[in-house]
């Protein structure tokens, strides 16, 4: 089995409805059980995306909530994401 390399979309900075558009238009681009790596500082990212993955049939292998690296105060959401 031939393992790609995972694709990934940064949407830190940006808020609700933007993520989850970026998602969509991500999710359209790859093949199916490829894997999308998304980070969001969005808190509504933690409601959204399960729900698109639910919704649309993909699935969410990990979500984790992470500190931001650089000295910003806003929490990263970080969800490994496989096309369904």
């Amino acid at each position: 089995m031939v393992v790609s390399e995972p694709h990934f979309l940064d949407t830190k900075g940006l808020i609700c409805p933007e993520p989850v558009m970026l998602l969509h238009r991500a999710v359209r681009k790859i093949t199916s059980g490829e894997l999308l790596v998304v980070e969001s500082t969005d808190p509504s990212s933690l409601r959204d995306i399960p729900k698109f993955c639910i919704h649309l049939g993909h699935l969410l292998q990990n979500q984790q909530t992470l500190p931001c690296s650089d000295g910003n105060q806003k929490t990263i959401y970080r969800f490994e994401i496989i096309k369904g």
